[in-house]
């Protein structure tokens, strides 16, 4: 059953074949750590934990490497703007690598709460400037460099097909990423590799290079990196949908440019997250995060549940009657399943003929570009079906959460010990107290330490329960 991915580089699905025989070597571009992450970048780290998840339920072993960028990464992809770390530095008070390793725990913890499987290297930036100078000292000598106002440029004019991800002329590309005009290029779409005369003085973070001390330019860290750890050949690169005029445009140059030959052979990207018809974006200001979700009372799961029920490549609208939407129809679906798994028979048997065909077409949609709604239907037509038997029902929805990774199996008992459910219902035991006796801070007080914990408690005439979240 073969394998099909959406390639943005050919703008066509195309069966997957791997460079070595069930290996994939996957390279996913991570977050800029001066800031939380937003739900709509999570929503681009769920679509590629689902791709990992695949490719492994298709016995491959993925190694994934993942970019954590703590320097060099301005506002503009084009260049221009204030370094992204310095802001949140000037922001919080605090010293540039300690906002770095906060926000990068933070992010880490966000992807724990949604499943997501972390990667099997996250260099930090920092950590590999040699490696960045090394691949700028190759396209030097391979002449695609020049030095201006003390910078070194890659020339774009120099290398064949710099256009042909985004599938777009130079006028279109210079058009969709508004670029301030610096004097010192040779052609507007040139992009730093290393940054000697930054026309910012007081850059934080700076390093010894051949060219002066400096820093390196954004686009830079993720091709040094991604060979660093995966070789000079990958499988696939992901991202954001954004990621493609710009920032990867400029990885395969320099990266093509740098070892002479193709570099990926498959790029896939996810689309955005929609909030008032308009992309989530943190230059606002204003954006959600995960822990926002979770103080609202929603469990990160049903977030997952949410994304996954659109296309990976369509854009997805966000609201909170959907994400309620969605906590419901996941709520329901977890007490079929608990109805399944509390009647198994200890006389039952497993028919593996039934098994493997919900299997196969399970396998089926998840091959054709990742078409978890199809994948989702099969799950619900096995929770149905009076041909199975609970204990085959058992198997085939543990087998599939092993893509959907939404916990279907495990109930609030499993993930609690008996003194935690002591514990929490003397808590709300409590805290009716002081509704009765009309003492609303106390009870707002432990409310909020609960929600704190992970539990959510809702009032109704039939008394007040609780949930994980």
């Amino acid at each position: 059953m073969n394998l099909k991915f959406y390639n943005t580089l050919s703008n066509t699905e195309q069966e997957f074949i791997s460079i070595e025989e069930n290996k994939v070597k996957l390279y996913t571009c991570g977050p800029t750590v001066y800031n939380f992450a937003h739900i709509g970048n999570l929503r681009t780290y769920i679509f590629e934990d689902i791709l990992k998840k695949v490719l492994e339920y298709n016995n491959y072993e993925v190694n994934h490497v993942m970019n954590i960028t703590d320097v060099g990464h301005l506002q503009s992809d084009a260049d221009d703007g204030e370094d992204k770390m310095k802001l949140g530095a000037i922001r919080e008070n605090k010293d540039v690598l300690e906002i770095a390793r906060f926000y990068e725990d933070a992010f880490v913890s966000d992807l724990e709460k949604l499943n997501i499987k972390l990667p099997n290297k996250m260099p930090r930036a920092t950590e590999h400037v040699d490696s960045m100078i090394k691949t700028i000292k190759k396209l030097e000598e391979n002449g695609y460099t020049y030095i201006a106002n003390n910078n070194v440029y890659f020339s774009i004019d120099k290398f064949k097909d710099y256009y042909k991800l985004a599938n777009l002329s130079m006028e279109e590309l210079q058009a969709g990423s508004r670029i301030e005009v610096d004097k010192f290029k040779k052609n507007p779409l040139d992009f730093v590799l290393w940054f000697g005369n930054s026309k910012y003085e007081d850059h934080i973070l700076k390093w010894d290079s051949p060219w002066g001390v400096g820093f390196p330019g954004w686009h830079i860290e993720c091709s040094a990196m991604a060979m660093e750890y995966l070789g000079d050949s990958l499988d696939i690169h992901c991202g954001g949908i954004d990621h493609i005029p710009v920032h990867h445009t400029n990885e395969i140059a320099q990266s093509e440019g740098a070892i002479g030959h193709k570099w990926v052979n498959y790029w896939m990207h996810g689309e955005f997250l929609v909030v008032d018809n308009g992309k989530m974006s943190k230059s606002s200001g204003e954006f959600l995060t995960l822990n926002k979700l979770i103080k609202d009372g929603f469990d990160p799961l049903v977030y997952r549940y949410y994304v996954l029920q659109s296309k990976y490549r369509k854009p997805l609208a966000f609201s909170y009657d959907r994400l309620k939407d969605a906590g419901k129809a996941l709520d329901s679906l977890k007490s079929k399943i608990s109805n399944i798994l509390n009647n198994i028979d200890s006389d039952l048997i497993v028919d593996t003929n039934k098994v493997t065909l919900y299997k196969d077409k399970f396998k089926q949609h998840i091959n054709n570009d990742l078409n978890l709604s199809n994948a989702f239907t099969v799950l619900f037509d096995v929770i149905k079906d009076d041909a199975l038997n609970n204990l085959e029902k058992k198997v085939l929805i543990e087998d599939f959460d092993t893509v959907f990774s939404l916990n279907l199996l495990v109930s609030d008992s499993e993930i609690l010990s008996d003194e935690k459910i002591n514990y929490i219902e003397a808590l709300i035991k409590q805290r009716n107290e002081h509704r009765k006796n009309k003492e609303w801070q106390k009870s707002d007080e432990i409310r909020d330490l609960l929600l704190e914990e992970g539990v959510k408690i809702e009032d109704s005439r039939n008394g007040t329960t609780w949930t994980l979240i």
